[in-house]
């Protein structure tokens, strides 16, 4: 299969500008890292990810307060920026993208509705997040819709 086209171009304007990147997954599963590292000479730009998957994760490994988890939820804009704020530092990278959804199928009673996502893109310019509904998606088709987003985002703050 082909690199996402958003991935190429991703890739392509890291390596012209001798800059570098990284991810913090949670509803997308390390998608993102891996759309980057399938286009070839990605290991210019794209050292390290993580995929913190459960909120214990995204505090033990990104340091992200549990207090913000439960203030805000897990899938709120406060927590995919702390969540790209860590992964940037601790990469010693220029830009950092990171991801907290709900793929589905259910969701919990105090959580976002089935279809939410949060992005969040840090640039050495620009820090930008928001939040998207995609509703009536399957898992697969929600975690490849958001992947495609999260990088077309990256590029467009990077370019701006």
């Amino acid at each position: 299969m082909p690199p996402l086209p958003e991935a190429s171009e991703l890739v392509r304007f890291l390596t012209d500008r001798s800059l570098t990147i990284t991810t913090a997954e949670s509803c997308t599963g390390g998608l993102i890292a891996a759309a980057i590292t399938d286009v070839p000479g990605a290991s210019r730009v794209f050292h390290q990810g993580w995929v913190t998957y459960c909120n214990e994760a995204k505090v033990s490994l990104l340091d992200v307060p549990a207090e913000l988890i439960a203030r805000h939820s897990v899938v709120s804009e406060p927590v995919v920026l702390a969540m790209a704020a860590a992964a940037r530092r601790m990469a010693a990278a220029d830009a950092a993208i990171a991801v907290s959804g709900n793929a589905g199928p259910t969701a919990a009673p105090d959580e976002p509705p089935v279809g939410t996502v949060c992005l969040a893109v840090l640039t050495p310019a620009h820090s930008l997040s928001v939040t998207l509904v995609l509703p009536d998606l399957t898992r697969e088709q929600f975690r490849t819709r958001v992947t495609a987003q999260a990088l077309r985002l990256c590029l467009e703050q990077l370019e701006s």
